[in-house]
């Protein structure tokens, strides 16, 4: 075969191939992409975010997937829970602003687990429970894990991580005061909004979190800020856990964490990725 025929057949070969999404990010790396989970009368799938459309994607979002002719708009689909992990893990006082004055800056992350029971999609209720009487909403930046890693160096972490999303930790402080584990301070079914979107190929650590709570701003700090930031957190917790993919971490709130109650709007915007919005109400 002559040499430039051949050329010509690699090439076409390689289109062909980079036309095919992977969690790898290899064909460019620098792409800015928004992925959602939704749902849509019969279908629920994984989809891409282009402009006021989803275009569905079929395959794997966390393997090999590919862009498909279907299209919805944005405004008539209903958003889900960004991923459906095997764990949830979330970290404590990684913001010097939010430890109190006495509190010791950690050697190292400082995880505990969240159960994927609590996740709640976009505009879903937060629900306070009877018998808890001080409940806060914390804002987080969550790392979406894109593939298995264990015992990942910093160095290569970011390649494990397939984006970000918006995340609330919502807690019920006197719980977590008061009994000796966190489980149903942080775990408490719907305490752990989490979306819209999964954004990749952004600058995960220099991005402005915000909470708003019914339109005022309660919470502002970068990511920046963080003591630890995703790399040395997603090596830290991959040392002691095999993290899988869509796994999820919220990675720790900023400052003073505001009361919520009944009839409440709460607001987590994270820069470059958007807005996750939850009604408060009351238990039944």
């Amino acid at each position: 075969m002559p040499r430039n025929k051949a050329r010509i057949i690699i090439t076409l070969v390689t289109a062909s191939v980079l036309s095919v999404g992977s969690n790898t990010r290899s064909a460019d790396n620098r792409k800015i992409t928004k992925y959602v989970r939704f749902h849509k009368g019969q279908t629920t799938a994984y989809g891409i975010v282009e402009g006021g459309m989803v275009r569905q994607l079929d395959g794997d979002l966390f393997g090999t997937w590919y862009k498909t002719e279907k299209t919805y708009p944005l405004k008539v689909v209903k958003l889900l829970v960004p991923t459906r992990p095997t764990k949830v893990l979330a970290l404590a006082g990684n913001y010097l602003t939010h430890l109190g004055s006495e509190d010791p800056r950690p050697e190292h992350p400082e995880a505990f687990f969240k159960v994927p029971s609590c996740l709640i999609a976009q505009g879903e209720n937060v629900v306070i429970p009877k018998h808890t009487s001080v409940v806060h909403l914390e804002a987080e930046m969550v790392v979406v894990i894109g593939k298995r890693a264990k015992n990942v160096p910093e160095s290569e972490s970011l390649k494990y991580v397939l984006g970000i999303t918006c995340g609330n930790d919502i807690s019920a402080r006197d719980w977590q005061s008061n009994d000796r584990q966190w489980w149903r301070a942080k775990g408490t079914d719907t305490f752990g909004p989490c979306g819209p979107y999964i954004v990749s190929g952004i600058n995960y650590d220099n991005l402005l979190l915000q909470s708003r709570l019914n339109g005022e701003v309660k919470q502002s700090q970068r990511t920046s800020d963080m003591i630890f930031n995703v790399s040395e957190i997603v090596s830290w917790i991959s040392r002691h856990v095999t993290l899988e993919p869509g796994d999820l971490i919220y990675t720790g709130t900023p400052g003073k964490t505001p009361a919520i109650k009944p009839g409440d709007l709460l607001e987590i915007e994270l820069e470059g990725v958007g807005v996750l919005k939850n009604p408060v109400v009351a238990e039944p």
